[in-house]
């Protein structure tokens, strides 16, 4: 069979694009299609892949979050591998990341098959991380603080700026990426948050100081992803971090989400710890992977 690879155009497109994510990666929440619209940017790609008028595969091109390499996604339905689709999806993403004028591309896998194949084509790894998942049971609120209060983004919409701003900005810096990751005021309005009620800020004074919360999932109401947790420097080490997460744990028992999960860095040692005494466990390792561009294929 010839692999037919096509951009995503219709919103049935997307919702086809979905679908093959969804059954690769069921473990991951997934962008519905209003959110992959609003995503859409000059040189971001999204293609499908079919065998035969069947969409069995995925694609997406995109510039890197740190914005100095493009990102290449290649996804196979499990039903239809082996069959050189995967192969075909990669080398279209990654002549397009050449034509955007990429010299180095990046993917991200999370099983042995997947990491194989990309070494195929050069890949190489340079970071990862590591899931980390909590079972939602009865979660009672944390003690109310006295230096400083917490507050859903809901009750005052006005901070979610102020935290990119007074939190987001001096923090990012501390992730351990190799460059730090660029992210724009409207990025931060787009794409770190979802519901603003499940989203809390932790509040001294006038000041934002430390941010956390969770990221729902329409396909699984039941699942939740752990937001950017983050505290100004000068106030780690007080228990904001542990007040806000523990204030997002109970606000998912109070709205029927029965377990939670973040990705956590290497290199991210407090926060795993954190999640550790918090109950968290551990799940997926996901390997970052590094090729230069254009591509070769090992014979």
């Amino acid at each position: 069979m010839t692999t037919t690879i096509r951009t995503a155009i219709t919103d049935a497109d997307y919702e086809a694009w979905r679908g093959v994510r969804i059954a690769v990666m069921p473990y991951e929440r997934c962008p519905s299609v209003a959110e992959l619209r609003d995503l859409d940017r000059p040189g971001r790609l999204l293609v499908l892949a079919e065998l035969d008028g069947r969409v069995v595969g995925s694609g997406l091109a995109d510039r890197s979050r740190d914005g100095e390499r493009a990102t290449l996604t290649a996804r196979v339905h499990p039903d239809f591998r082996r069959r050189g689709v995967g192969t075909d999806l990669l080398r279209m993403l990654a002549d397009h990341a050449v034509a955007q004028g990429y010299e180095t591309a990046g993917a991200s896998v999370d099983d042995e098959e997947s990491r194989l194949f990309a070494a195929r084509f050069g890949f190489v790894e340079s970071n990862r991380e590591v899931e980390q998942l909590r079972q939602i049971g009865d979660e009672p609120r944390p003690a109310t603080p006295t230096e400083y209060q917490i507050v859903s983004v809901a009750e005052r919409p006005e901070l979610w700026a102020a935290a990119y701003h007074q939190v987001a900005v001096p923090t990012l810096p501390d992730m351990d990426h190799p460059v730090a990751l660029k992210v724009s005021a409207a990025d931060w309005e787009k794409e770190w948050i979802s519901d603003p009620a499940a989203m809390f800020v932790a509040v001294a004074g006038d000041e934002a100081i430390g941010v956390a919360g969770l990221i729902l999932d329409p396909d699984r109401p039941d699942r939740a992803e752990v937001a950017y947790t983050a505290v100004r420097r000068e106030w780690r080490g007080k228990s904001v971090a542990a007040t806000l997460k523990r204030t997002s744990m109970a606000w998912a028992a109070d709205n029927g989400i029965t377990e939670i999960y973040t990705w956590t860095q290497r290199g991210n040692d407090a926060m795993r710890r954190l999640n550790e005494h918090l109950g968290f466990t551990y799940g997926i390792v996901s390997i970052t992977m590094r090729a230069p561009l254009p591509l070769t294929e090992a014979p």
